[in-house]
């Protein structure tokens, strides 16, 4: 480490003002700043200080979302040769699997990571301003909420659109309304339906004697229970994104999270109690099979376990009161149950429900942030502010 400290030491000066290459300080920045920890520090007035800074923050998001990576990946390989072979076990082709899943996701993290790099680099150099972190989690997001065989051209479209049209026209990271990485899977769901929806998309080169249906679109054409078992959908050994299929690897990272305080408990907490409460409601008043499946199918059927860990917690885009979160998330919840159980032409629910309130987040907050307010001028008034 001391020798790449020194040589990133001599050429440092060639990138700022003065230097051969003063248009490329914030990519050597954000080079650098990537390797070591930064040098700036605070001169002037109170600071609070932790060990929480943007890097460390981010690493711990990637770091928890290894293992819903790790699972996908090694489903990718399962539900390919499964449908090939049905009497195939889960362990029976341990090797194969995640050889075969690697080759299909790998690709797909690299698309995410050059496009979106390339285009937050180029901002920051037109702009003059340092390289934000943000993208090692949206790199990383994308091609988890992706089905494991997406066009790589269409990824990268995506990519594209998410980070320019979601971040960039907006000032960049920090200043975005939208999650980036559901902003890329609305995109395709949108502009290319084929790729993003259907039996064929969610098994890569499946047989086409095998189903390849997932439990949201087994409900959704009036099936009375999903052929896959709760535990079955518990564990993620079922068709679906690349990183959504497993409940048990995304608490492990929500544990990951929670633990570090990076995560919003509040916000986790809440998605699921509104989730909870749709469910319930459609079981007291709904008619048909899909209205009356246990509330806590929801939790393991598409991206809903994903999306209330990883997604709703953006704290770019989710509410920043406390209040704000406990309201922000049961939303999500109930929004999410609502569109996958009503809506015909959609099953999965969790991206709209995020993006509708990502949109509402800011009101949220506003109208918190206002009663707070009239109720401490009513305080003040009962105890004779006027007066004083």
């Amino acid at each position: 480490m001391k020798l790449l400290r020194n040589i990133l030491d001599n050429l440092k000066p060639d990138f700022e003002k003065g230097g051969k290459f003063p248009w490329l300080h914030s990519t050597f920045d954000a080079f650098e700043t990537f390797a070591f920890v930064p040098k700036t520090t605070t001169k002037n007035g109170a600071h609070f200080r932790d060990a929480l800074d943007m890097k460390r923050t981010m690493t711990m998001v990637i770091v928890a979302l290894i293992p819903a990576l790790l699972f996908g990946t090694y489903n990718i390989g399962y539900q390919h040769f499964l449908s090939l072979d049905p009497k195939i076990g889960f362990f029976d082709e341990i090797w194969n699997n995640l050889w075969y899943g690697i080759l299909k996701v790998l690709p797909i993290i690299i698309v995410s990571y050059v496009v979106g790099l390339s285009i937050e680099f180029g901002f920051a150099q037109w702009r003059g301003h340092e390289v934000n972190e943000g993208f090692l989690v949206t790199g990383m997001l994308i091609p988890l909420v992706m089905p494991p065989d997406v066009p790589l051209w269409q990824v990268a479209m995506a990519t594209a659109f998410s980070v320019v049209i979601g971040k960039e026209v907006f000032g960049g990271t920090g200043m975005n309304f939208l999650n980036p990485a559901l902003l890329a899977r609305a995109f395709l769901f949108f502009a290319f339906p084929s790729s993003m929806s259907g039996d064929n998309v969610w098994i890569a080169e499946k047989a086409d004697a095998f189903s390849g249906a997932t439990p949201l679109a087994e409900m959704m054409a009036g099936a009375s229970i999903p052929t896959h078992s709760f535990m079955e959908m518990l564990l993620g050994v079922m068709p679906g994104s690349i990183g959504e299929t497993s409940a048990i690897a995304i608490l492990l990272g929500a544990i990951l999270l929670l633990f570090t305080g990076i995560g919003s408990w509040r916000i986790m907490l809440s998605v699921f109690v509104g989730g909870a409460v749709m469910g319930l409601t459609f079981n007291l008043f709904g008619s048909n099979p899909y209205t009356q499946i246990p509330f806590y199918y929801h939790y393991v059927m598409g991206g809903f376990m994903f999306g209330a860990v990883f997604m709703a917690t953006d704290p770019v885009t989710a509410s920043q009161t406390n209040r704000g979160k406990w309201i922000y998330g049961f939303l999500i919840g109930v929004m999410a149950v609502l569109i996958r159980v009503v809506n015909p032409a959609y099953p999965e629910g969790m991206m709209l429900s995020i993006l509708l309130l990502n949109v509402f987040a800011p009101l949220i907050d506003y109208y918190v942030v206002d009663s707070n307010i009239k109720k401490r001028i009513k305080r003040w008034k009962m105890k004779g502010g006027e007066n004083v």
